[in-house]
């Protein structure tokens, strides 16, 4: 990991920035790597030391993919060591379907952000880890930014600051105008790495076992180190004692076999993942990624969106700095609804679906009988778009 800063907190004292992004995961990442494409002077500021572990199910699907490659980062994930996929396995009940996948590939969150935060460093971004960042005051001209590692604390400044701070929204809760609400059905996030050998989980398989409790996803990643990662009902795990017991008993029930020490691994947790916000925009502050609000997914939509929205925020920034105003503004909401509001509806109607076994186990069995029937979903989830390899501001 390159850094290109890191320890140097004291020489960015008073620092005048165009942007100041918080949060160097993929919406953060490649919002500074575009927006450095264009000249741009931005700080990329994370508050963990990279690489590091991410609860997630590690899939880029097709329409991800897509936006790395309109981003000229098209070889990223494959020089990474990235796995293609090319099925989706649903057990429930005893039953299992596998789908065929329209393209995808996947990779630990430890490799990817790590080498997206280093193109954008490559393309002239600085980047701080081990660092928090809280907004301090907002002017007409832009925002004061508090940056802080360890006991050294400095104060720069930003005409724009872009929150990409994941599902925590910690920057959010210094803006008044924003509301964030978990759903009261919200499922928790938990996910583990494996150095699991057996053969029962090969590589290319985006695996899925659903039960009551919630539905645990397994796939291979570089090294063929086994992701698993689980949305859980929060009433089971403390009930089961844990996130691990509770995938282990979901992961049983389904009919997969449950990898060696699962029950007793080292999870880790997220707080409630079906979130909404009530704006993604504000005075020269804009959010996105998993900040701007959260649906279950089911085979890499959540990389897909926050890379798509890194990418369409960019030319809407690159106006605010010139000329900020309410329309400026409003823009990103139009743009951020357009494109995540049809995408997260279908996963937002799928996770509804995954919270009744029995219609998830009569699911199973249809898909088992006739998979072409899951194509028509699988297939908008992944499909790719048409983004333009270079953009003209």
């Amino acid at each position: 990991m390159n850094g290109n800063g890191e320890g140097n907190l004291e020489v960015l004292a008073g620092a005048a920035w165009d942007v100041i992004v918080v949060g160097a995961g993929p919406a953060g990442s490649m919002a500074a790597h575009e927006l450095a494409r264009l000249g741009v002077t931005v700080l990329l500021v994370e508050k963990a030391r990279f690489p590091r572990y991410k609860v997630c199910g590690c899939c880029l699907n097709g329409r991800a993919l897509s936006v790395l490659a309109a981003a000229g980062l098209g070889s990223l994930v494959e020089e990474h060591g990235g796995v293609p996929l090319d099925s989706f396995e649903l057990a429930a009940g005893g039953r299992k379907a596998r789908m065929r996948l329209p393209g995808g590939a996947a990779l630990s969150r430890e490799v990817f952000d790590a080498a997206l935060a280093d193109a954008a460093v490559a393309e002239g971004a600085r980047f701080i880890s081990e660092c928090r960042a809280t907004l301090k005051e907002g002017t007409h001209a832009g925002w004061t930014v508090a940056l802080q590692q360890g006991e050294l604390s400095v104060e720069v400044s930003a005409r724009i600051v872009l929150a990409a701070d994941g599902l925590g929204q910690r920057l959010l809760r210094a803006v008044d105008a924003f509301e964030s609400q978990a759903a009261e059905s919200a499922h928790i996030g938990a996910g583990v790495m494996v150095d699991d050998g057996a053969a029962a989980y090969g590589a290319g398989v985006i695996y899925m076992a659903a039960g009551a409790a919630g539905y645990v996803g397994l796939v291979r990643v570089e090294g063929m180190r086994l992701n698993i990662a689980a949305a859980l009902d929060p009433a089971v795990v403390r009930e089961r004692g844990g996130p691990g017991p509770a995938a282990a008993a979901i992961v049983e029930e389904s009919g997969l076999d449950a990898p060696d020490g699962l029950a007793g691994a080292n999870w880790r947790g997220t707080p409630g993942m079906m979130r909404r916000v009530s704006r993604v925009s504000a005075h020269r502050f804009f959010v996105l990624g998993d900040a701007a609000g959260y649906v279950e997914p089911c085979t890499g939509e959540g990389m897909a969106w926050a890379l798509s929205a890194a990418r369409e925020v960019v030319p809407i920034v690159f106006a605010a700095l010139e000329n900020f105003d309410r329309s400026t503004e409003m823009a990103w909401e139009r743009r951020y609804r357009e494109l995540t509001g049809r995408a997260q509806w279908r996963c937002r109607t799928i996770a509804a679906g995954l919270r009744r076994p029995r219609l998830v186990k009569a699911a199973t069995v249809a898909l088992g009988r006739v998979p072409a029937l899951a194509y028509p979903v699988i297939g908008r989830l992944n499909l790719g778009v048409a983004i333009e390899k270079e953009m003209h501001l």
